[in-house]
């Protein structure tokens, strides 16, 4: 019986049904859900891993072992697994390999926008692209059969619209796969020079097998309407494309988007009046069809940024406007802010107050936020772990700015990437302050475990990583813990902190206050008839406190209690609630 699946639901049920024995992930929207559910199944194994290189080299071991494995990533996080995934094409497979990757047109969650069909291409592992649920899950079982067929890693592209709607599938439970034998072949699976070099060889052969796949495969395939117009898609642009025109075109939707078929592809373009090629982000199908000495339209027409859309794709194509109603007011602006009681809150604060020119190199995670007014406290984040070497780098050219500057993470990211930084901070000698935001979660997808917490993926207990005996073991011999919601205390630990000549490690610790076991205190008040209106309040940025009627108030459904405000409310008129 067919059911309605989110796309990432969908490759979770279809890793359970292709017989997956074991899933090693990285948080990272829009990719989350996916492992996410895997976990829900008893047959899978899954963890989260601390990085995505981690996860993939994790999912390649026991691919090499005979399991089928699964490693899941957001488009950034492919390129921290790039080194073992370049390589392990070489290699290949014994079981099979599967690696998603969630590509995010239009940035609603990342740093950038990065076509990962790149990858594919530069690695020349082939990658399959859904574009629905259904497609999810019956991509994700072929991918493991053409793993095993080509002896490659496969490689599973998501975007962010496929990833997080919702479709119905139907599903079928093939049952358990037995794991493969294991065979001691240094050949294919040590890649010194002269093994590598004859991989090599092996792969540009499979290119060719795939594309000979590829011309008849049945994710490949036309359908015919009116040949005035032509339609080369894949993955939702497909879906789009089909909801924008209809069967004023004809369609040729690629399943798989590397390596790309070319008979097929001249066959359509040579049956049409005029073919147009729709994808997100880059031009790779365009440039594959312009190789080929086909005339088609591309990106002469639609745009290297962002999404695509069905009313864009209607009005490029067929001149056509749809209609929309709007509302005549204008609605103010809301950026997005930290959450009431956020303890990221108190240690930004904190700094603003010794210094609001203070240097903060920052990093990804729900504290990028503290780069936006009213806090106004970041400088720069680059990527995962960036913050740390960084501070590094710009404290070697400018050293006399070192004790005006700090690097601020996350406790997950620091567990990611951060580690290696400190370590050269230590071993290479700079005056560095490296502030831990450790918030007993990984906060910014949503609550997932990582290795400081204690738990695994499904709750379990664990060992968890402590961070001042790590600092220690790093060369930081300066590590001290703060509370941010106590943010005079914190404020004086980290001024004494950065007056000291000598790298240091501060742990900001207090759990998310979205947390489900942490208990808060009562909703705080404000004694109105105390209240002066003087605003200097509203400088934390908590969104539980807002003006009315020239006075302060505060939004008993989203205070927590946390205390922050009080202090900078002069006449005392912010009180504890009861």
């Amino acid at each position: 019986m067919a059911q309605l699946m989110l796309g990432n639901a969908a490759v979770a049920l279809g890793l359970r049904d292709a017989g997956c024995r074991l899933v090693s992930s990285y948080p990272g929207t829009p990719s989350t859900e996916i492992t996410e559910n895997a976990v829900k199944y008893d047959s899978v194994y899954c963890e989260w891993a601390p990085n995505e290189k981690v996860a993939v080299e994790t999912a390649a071991g026991a691919s090499l072992a005979g399991a089928r494995a699964f490693a899941a990533q957001k488009h950034v996080g492919l390129n921290v697994a790039a080194d073992p995934l370049y390589t392990m094409s070489y290699i290949g497979v014994n079981g099979g390999l599967v690696i998603a990757v969630a590509d995010d047109p239009g940035m609603h969650s990342s740093q950038n926008e990065q076509d990962s069909r790149h990858h594919a291409e530069g690695s020349k592992i082939m990658m399959l692209e859904p574009s629905n649920s259904q497609e999810c899950y019956d991509f994700t079982k072929l991918a493991f059969s053409l793993s095993e067929e080509f002896d490659t890693p496969v490689l599973l592209r998501l975007t962010t619209r496929v990833a997080h709607s919702t479709s119905l599938v139907e599903s079928v439970n093939d049952g358990s796969v037995e794991l493969r034998e294991y065979v001691k072949n240094p050949q294919k699976n040590v890649m010194m020079p002269a093994m590598a070099k004859v991989r090599h060889v092996f792969v540009e052969e499979r290119i060719k097998k795939q594309i000979a796949w590829a011309e008849n495969c049945p994710v490949n395939k036309i359908e015919w309407n009116s040949k005035k117009i032509g339609v080369i898609a894949a993955g939702i642009t497909y879906q789009y494309a089909k909801e924008a025109l209809g069967a004023q075109a004809s369609y040729l939707k690629l399943g798989c988007v590397y390596p790309l078929p070319v008979e097929l592809i001249k066959t359509f373009v040579a049956s049409c009046d005029e073919v147009y090629v729709l994808e997100q982000l880059d031009p790779v199908i365009e440039r594959h069809c312009k190789a080929l000495g086909l005339s088609v339209i591309g990106k002469e027409k639609f745009t290297l940024c962002g999404e695509y859309s069905q009313s864009m794709i209607k009005k490029v194509i067929l001149g056509e406007e749809n209609t929309s109603l709007s509302a005549d007011i204008a609605v103010p602006g809301r950026p997005p802010v930290l959450c009431a009681g956020c303890p990221h809150r108190g240690l930004f604060n904190a700094l603003k107050e010794i210094d609001t020119n203070i240097f903060v190199s920052g990093d990804i995670g729900c504290y990028t936020l503290g780069s936006l007014a009213p806090i106004g406290m970041m400088d720069t984040c680059i990527c995962m772990g960036a913050s740390v070497s960084s501070l590094h780098g710009r404290n070697k050219v400018r050293p006399e700015g070192a004790s005006r500057s700090v690097a601020i993470l996350g406790d997950s990211t620091f567990i990611h990437s951060g580690i290696t930084g400190l370590i050269n901070i230590a071993y290479n000698q700079t005056n560095s302050k490296v502030i831990v935001l450790d918030n007993s979660i990984t906060g910014m997808t949503g609550h997932q475990q990582n290795p400081t917490t204690g738990k695994r993926i499904n709750g379990d207990p664990t060992a968890a990583v402590d961070l001042e005996a790590l600092a220690h073991a790093c060369g930081i011999s300066r590590v001290l813990v703060v509370d941010p919601y106590d943010i005079p205390a914190t404020k004086a630990a980290l001024l004494e902190e950065l007056d000291v000549e000598a790298p240091s490690l501060i742990i900001s610790r207090r759990p998310c206050a979205l947390l489900k076991g942490v208990k808060h205190n009562p909703p705080f008040e404000v004694d109105a008839e105390k209240c002066v209106g003087c605003k200097v309040c509203m400088k934390i940025g908590c969104p539980a406190i807002s003006i009315k009627d020239n006075k302060s108030q505060i939004d008993f459904t989203q205070c927590v209690g946390c205390g922050m405000c009080k202090p900078y409310c002069h006449v005392d008129a912010i009180k504890e609630g009861v």
